[in-house]
């Protein structure tokens, strides 16, 4: 008898954790669930952004609902490496990236089922947004100047299509990771822009050049003129000195003469000892 009543309290101990196991259930705060019933979605739990009941402990009806859970967090997708042809008709090897998350769990279960046909989706989408965006830009815009401001195109683009299509997803980012020219053609790449470098270093090079002989002929042309008006200046300056003191005048010329001659070094004058040539050497400065 005791046997009987121990099996008929597990028995019963049994049905109580089964029918508590149907009944009840935990949402997380990072979680979002759908509760169906025969095959409909009667309500939502921790819905983003909405008033939905909240996280915590749940109840449902036993064995007639069901549950479906779905993560409220950022997700992340990335594509293979995959061959464009931009704009210039350059091939790049491109490899990119999208960020979405879950806003609206009915849409995306009715639309899209489950994660794996969700994920399947929306790379279909972001290989065609990149091949349309790409396809207008040229390699040079991809690869470094543009290529912030492509991200960007192709991630409104793609979050206008999950909003048409009602997808119940929000497109948060799209990256390029990676975006390069692809192995065999990228030594010929490299020297046709090493090429178009040199070209450029030799332009600026001969334009640099061409400012400095303009530089220098016009300092020149500065420089002799200077140099012509202390000429002048010393000329007139010595004429009026001259004409105010001739004694002086003649003087300051012997002087000169002196200084042109026995400056020569080894240099060999023959003169008379009595010649005028000497005659301040003998009298001075007053000597007529």
């Amino acid at each position: 008898m005791t046997q009987t009543r121990l099996m008929f309290f597990a028995i019963i101990a049994g049905l109580v954790v089964i029918v508590a196991s149907q009944t009840f259930y935990v949402v997380d705060q990072t979680q979002q669930a759908l509760v169906i019933r025969f095959g409909q979605v009667v309500r939502t739990v921790n819905k983003t952004g909405s008033g939905d009941l909240g996280p915590g402990l749940k109840v449902k009806m036993p064995f007639v609902e069901s549950r479906v859970m779905f993560d409220k967090r950022n997700q992340s997708l990335e594509t293979t490496e995959r061959e464009i042809i931009a704009g210039n008709q350059e091939r790049l090897v491109v490899d990119a990236f999208v960020r979405y998350r879950i806003n609206d769990p009915y849409r995306f279960y009715t639309a899209l089922g489950d994660q794996s046909t969700a994920g399947d989706r929306l790379l279909l989408r972001l290989n065609a947004s990149l091949r349309e965006a790409l396809g207008r830009a040229s390699s040079d815009d991809i690869i470094s100047s543009k290529r912030a401001a492509l991200m960007n195109t192709i991630r409104d683009n793609l979050s206008r299509q999950a909003k048409a299509s009602r997808l119940g997803i929000e497109v948060i980012d799209v990256r390029i990771r990676r975006a390069d020219l692809p192995e065999a053609n990228q030594a010929a790449v490299y020297a046709r822009m090493q090429t178009a470098r040199q070209q450029e270093a030799t332009r600026i090079r001969a334009t640099g050049d061409q400012l400095a002989l303009e530089i220098v002929a016009t300092a020149t042309g500065e420089a002799e003129n200077i140099r012509g008006e202390g000429d002048a200046e010393r000329a007139q300056l010595f004429a009026q000195s001259y004409g105010r003191d001739p004694g002086f005048a003649a003087f300051y010329r012997s002087m000169k003469a002196y200084e042109a001659s026995m400056g020569q070094g080894d240099a060999t004058m023959v003169l008379s000892p009595d010649s005028d040539f000497f005659k301040y050497f003998s009298r001075g400065p007053s000597a007529q």
